[in-house]
Formats: C-alpha cells, sequence, structure tokens
C-alpha cells in the first residue's frame, strides 16, 4: 500500500494516473487552471 500500487491513491499520485480512488473531474481541472493562472474567470 505504497508508491508502487496502482491501486491506491498514493500509487496513483506518484504515476500520474486517474481512477476509481482519484477521479479526475471536469470541475477540478477547471478550478486547477484558473488557481495556476492559465484561464481567467468569466467578471459576471
Amino acid at each position: 500500500m505504497g508508491k508502487g500500487d496502482m491501486k491506491s491513491r498514493k500509487g496513483k499520485l506518484t504515476r500520474g494516473s486517474f481512477g476509481v480512488r482519484r477521479p479526475k473531474k471536469d470541475a477540478n481541472k477547471i478550478s486547477r487552471k484558473v488557481k495556476l493562472g492559465i484561464i481567467r474567470r468569466r467578471a459576471t
């Protein structure tokens, strides 16, 4: 249950993969890009 375990969250973080333990959500991708300054939020 460490970095080499593909079923654990730590293993998925190490390899950069996604799955049930580490879901890849569209909302997370957008908020991450906004934080990094890649995308600007719309002024409402």
